[in-house]
């Protein structure tokens, strides 16, 4: 038997209704039948208690944020993590006294709480006003030992920034994983980033030499706004990629998925040091990735 350090990753997708206790039982079978199928670490998508309510800008929605120390859906999930042995990374609303944050709490595979990543890049346009609602993240861009791999998570627009997916790899995340929220655009309903959102992750993946996990929900959802409805077709196509930016597993736009993948990390480990990407960087070149506009430190 061919040895080394193999893992079982699972990306979740599903439609959301807007009700709580519904989306968290929705989470739960897919969870336990991924774990069935033989997944370690099981990525359920961006926010996904309720409807994407960032669609408007409404105070009652903040009612949704709720502390992250005895959170109840972290607390199942926990108990649900240590029933299985599986590792859950948990997104949810943050409320931190007057901050609040687009947050994934990482549960590991005896039900312990690792830890919290808060969304670091935060997005403002038609249908995903994020800005009203989340504080910038705080925590900076982190990596969780779990039992069965190093991990880094970043939260949907934050999967945009190569230098988010190279922090972490830099800090030891042997994959990364994505929960997202994306569909269409309110504004124009021609515009269709699905596979600009694709081709970008994989890139990440193949940039470091990493696998990576993206999980998106599905389903037409419509939000009374201050100017009238808004709706957002959100597109699935959640994916799994392999070290070199390839497509392991991919589920199409409509359908409830559960996606699975084997990655052996000390092969890839292996192949990752051969191919000199992290030897041969020059970090005392790149003094301009502190900058906004490519001349004046901002730091």
């Amino acid at each position: 038997m061919e040895k080394g350090r193999k893992v079982v990753v699972s990306a979740l997708q599903f439609s959301c209704a807007d009700d709580v206790s519904t989306n968290v039982a929705t989470a739960e079978r897919l969870v336990r039948a991924a774990h069935a199928k033989g997944a370690n670490i099981i990525l359920i998508q961006e926010l996904f208690e309720g409807y994407y309510f960032c669609q408007a800008q409404r105070e009652d929605y903040f009612q949704r944020a709720k502390p992250y120390k005895g959170h109840p859906t972290i607390l199942r999930m926990q108990k649900l993590a240590k029933e299985l042995g599986v590792v859950i990374p948990v997104s949810f609303f943050e409320e931190a006294n007057n901050a609040h944050y687009n947050s994934v709490a990482v549960v590991d595979a005896d039900g312990t709480d690792l830890g919290l990543y808060r969304k670091s890049h935060i997005p403002d346009g038609p249908g995903y006003q994020e800005k009203f609602y989340f504080n910038p993240g705080d925590t900076g861009f982190k990596v969780f030992q779990t039992k069965f791999a190093t991990i880094g998570i970043a939260i949907c627009w934050d999967q945009w920034f190569p230098e988010a997916a190279r922090a972490m790899v830099l800090q030891g995340a042997e994959i990364l994983f994505y929960p997202t929220a994306i569909g269409s655009e309110p504004q124009d309903q021609g515009l269709d980033s699905r596979d600009h959102w694709k081709r970008v992750m994989q890139g990440h993946a193949g940039a470091n030499l990493v696998p990576l996990v993206a999980s998106n929900r599905i389903g037409k959802e419509i939000i009374e706004t201050e100017h009238g409805k808004s709706e957002i077709t959100f597109y699935g196509n959640s994916f799994i990629a392999g070290p070199t930016g390839e497509i392991i597993s991919a589920a199409d736009d409509k359908e409830e998925a559960l996606l699975l993948a084997e990655f052996d990390l000390d092969k890839i480990k292996s192949k990752r040091k051969g191919w000199g990407v992290f030897r041969d960087r020059r970090p005392e070149l790149y003094k301009v990735l502190l900058t906004l506009d490519g001349n004046s430190p901002t730091v």
